[in-house]
């Protein structure tokens, strides 16, 4: 176990990911409020985010597996840092506009793609295929904490800075991610293709997408994932909206409320070892996709006062049920991923699962500008609340357990320490 190169992973990935969290509650402010955009264009801000996912994603992952993923990862960090750096400074030279804003978010969605893709395979060559679900339950923890703090933090500096100033806190924490993934010590994994053969890319596409269609277990995954995704990012898409124009609530309110999430997020992967030692991963699935996740159709019963619990509470929730999913999956598919191949695994599933994304995107800002915000949210969370019934099937409900994994998930030691 590489120690070391574990922790700075870790703080790599934490960092990251405040700034994320507060960019999430910034793009978004900086869209309505400074530059005045409809439902629509703020549905449209996350459609170009995640567009690059339906774009690149399957190719991403095929030369992923030939090339060493730290330095795909390296490369995409310092692209997102430059990208978002450029938000404030086209604000201060005032040439900010919609327009460029959009360019960025596609931008940076094309370099979260290596890195997410990427990400996946570097996680499981520095840690042992017996760690992986301890390992990620503790990233899966250190990115709630940072969610949790990110949020929070997003509306507060928004407040003092402005929404462009504030995403120069994102950009610096992608710089900080990078300085760790140049310290870590193991070479880590060379390409698998050799130098002088030229790669069939077209090849090793079918060879991923093909494992994850006939797989009995990923495709349901999969399927149930990309609906769920579809109805998240309409909630992504409006909720920044919804809670000012509808709600009437300042930013510094929205950040608190959006990190009541992050408090689910902790919650949950604190959880989820407990739960799948109890139940087993399979039927833990079941139970977080059918009985707690569902909660989160309170949300749109939000209402100033004491309205505003229902968001807490369905937020709180659901995330709690997306955590635990999360470490499941994730730990399932990096042990159960045939060698060589989780980059093109991961790059299929999360092209179907990320590819729904600004399709959702699009769907909710549509439904907003015709049946409101509101409106829109009960249509768009009915899909993560009965997506659980997808895998509501014999493969998943006759096991206690997912194959590839230790049943009794108590891991021999601590990877952290």
């Amino acid at each position: 176990m590489r120690q070391r190169d574990f922790r700075l992973f870790w703080v790599g990935a934490s960092v990251s990911e405040v700034g994320n969290a507060l960019a999430v509650v910034a793009m978004p402010l900086l869209v309505v409020t400074v530059l005045d955009a409809d439902v629509f264009t703020v549905g449209l801000l996350t459609a170009f985010a995640f567009l690059p996912w339906l774009l690149i994603s399957l190719p991403a992952g095929a030369w992923i597996d030939r090339l060493p993923p730290r330095r795909v990862m390296v490369v995409s960090d310092l692209a997102s840092g430059i990208s978002y750096a450029s938000i404030p400074v086209a604000a201060w030279l005032d040439i900010l506009t919609i327009e460029y804003v959009l360019a960025i978010a596609l931008s940076a969605g094309i370099a979260n793609v290596f890195f997410d893709t990427a990400y996946q395979v570097e996680l499981a060559n520095i840690v042992a295929k017996p760690d992986l679900v301890e390992g990620n339950t503790k990233l899966q923890a250190s990115v709630s904490f940072s969610r949790l703090g990110g949020s929070s933090l997003g509306g507060l500096v928004v407040q003092a800075i402005g929404a462009a100033s504030a995403l120069l806190v994102n950009a610096l924490s992608f710089f900080v991610s990078m300085a760790c993934l140049l310290r870590l010590e193991h070479p880590g994994r060379a390409g698998n293709e050799n130098p002088t053969r030229k790669p069939d890319v077209l090849r090793s596409i079918a060879e991923g997408a093909r494992f994850v269609v006939q797989d009995p277990y990923f495709r349901p995954l999969t399927i149930w994932a990309a609906v769920s995704n579809f109805g998240l990012t309409g909630h992504d898409a409006l909720i920044v909206v919804f809670l000012v124009r509808d709600v009437g609530l300042g930013p510094e309110l929205i950040g608190v409320l959006m990190a009541a999430g992050g408090i689910g997020a902790v919650a949950g992967t604190l959880v989820a070892g407990r739960l799948v030692r109890r139940f087993g991963t399979s039927r833990g699935l079941l139970v977080c996709s059918t009985f707690i996740i569902p909660f989160v159709m309170l949300i749109p019963l939000t209402d100033p006062g004491t309205g505003l619990g229902f968001y807490v509470a369905g937020i709180m929730l659901c995330v709690i049920g997306i955590a635990i999913t999360n470490v499941i999956v994730a730990s399932f598919r990096q042990s159960y991923s045939p060698e060589g191949m989780l980059g093109r695994i991961t790059a299929t599933t999360r092209f179907l699962l990320n590819g729904s994304y600004p399709v959702g995107a699009l769907a909710a800002g549509a439904l907003g500008t015709w049946i409101g915000t509101r409106g829109a949210l009960w249509i768009m969370l009915g899909f993560v609340a009965f997506a659980g019934v997808l895998l509501l099937t014999p493969t998943f409900l006759r096991r206690r357990d997912l194959p590839g994994q230790d049943p009794a998930m108590a891991p021999a030691r601590d990877i952290g320490e």
